[in-house]
């Protein structure tokens, strides 16, 4: 059967969602919809979805028109088996003592590691990316160096394989939020999987903004993996949800914006102790002042 994909760009978070709930009402129907932030630093915004049936040309002109979007690029995709296609490419990864896999490669696991089952249909935090990538390698680090988490959230957890690494190491639940429902329901899918719901709780929040956070703070250890406008914008309410002392560990972080994201974060009062760059990624680990 052959699928055909609708993308565009434009600019404005609200922009970007309204379009993508308006070719969610499309004929034909489309099979999914998404809306994601490029990563570039652009501020521009890629709303796209995919077909069964070649997409209406006029209606999506129409609405390109209305939202000030970019005409869309129509395309039809080869039939392949994307997921079967992602298991053969991602092997599984080793950061420090963590070990991220599919179940396809459970034969792969080590036995002195910290396993984290991520399955390949989810694609964003197998920790393949150089952001999760990073993140794992700065936890590991500051375990290394003795640190204990003891209020750890993980903040736009994705697939929450931060939180489940964390909880793997320290006794301690660890706090799992995402502004995104159904990344909510995929973290919480994955923390069942490995075994960790006595130790892992998922919320749906932006940033800081729920009861059960507010209870749990000040936090010890933040993780936040998302994009530097999102982490800049976050820097104050951190700062107020960090004890003194506390360590943050950011990415999603391009190599040329980490400057800044460093000193907005150091006029909040949390400073920069270590960085690391993987390709393209920068993530910071950070300490707030005591």
């Amino acid at each position: 059967m052959a699928t055909f994909t609708a993308l565009t760009t434009l600019t404005g978070r609200d922009a970007a969602y309204a379009l993508g709930e308006a070719m969610e009402r499309l004929e034909p129907e489309p099979t999914g919809v998404g809306v994601f932030e490029m990563e570039d630093g652009s501020g521009l915004w890629e709303v796209g979805a995919y077909f069964e049936a070649l997409p209406d040309d006029t209606a999506l002109a129409v609405l390109a028109v209305a939202m000030k979007a970019k005409p869309f690029v129509v395309s039809e995709l080869p039939d392949t088996d994307w997921v079967a296609h992602v298991r053969r490419e991602l092997a599984p990864v080793e950061a420090g003592r963590f070990f991220v896999y599919g179940s396809h490669d459970a034969d792969k696991v080590p036995v002195d590691c910290e396993p984290l089952l991520i399955e390949a249909a989810m694609a964003f935090g197998t920790g393949h990316h150089g952001t999760t990538l990073g993140c794992l390698r700065a936890l590991d680090r500051l375990a290394n160096d003795g640190f204990v988490g003891r209020r750890v959230i993980d903040v736009g957890c994705g697939t929450a394989v931060l939180a489940m690494a964390a909880a793997r190491i320290w006794p301690e639940m660890v706090l799992a939020s995402d502004i995104d429902e159904v990344a909510v329901e995929v973290a919480q899918a994955n923390v069942v999987a490995n075994g960790l719901t006595d130790r892992v709780t998922c919320v749906e929040a932006a940033g800081f903004d729920h009861p059960v956070l507010a209870a749990a703070a000040p936090f010890d250890l933040v993780f936040a993996n998302i994009l530097k406008g999102p982490l800049i914008a976050l820097a104050p309410d951190m700062a107020s949800a960090m004890q003194p002392g506390g360590y943050a560990i950011l990415s999603g972080i391009l190599n040329e914006q980490a400057d800044e994201v460093i000193a907005v974060y150091a006029q909040s009062g949390i400073n920069l102790i270590h960085s690391q760059s993987i390709v393209d990624w920068t993530t910071l680990t950070l300490q707030k002042k005591t």
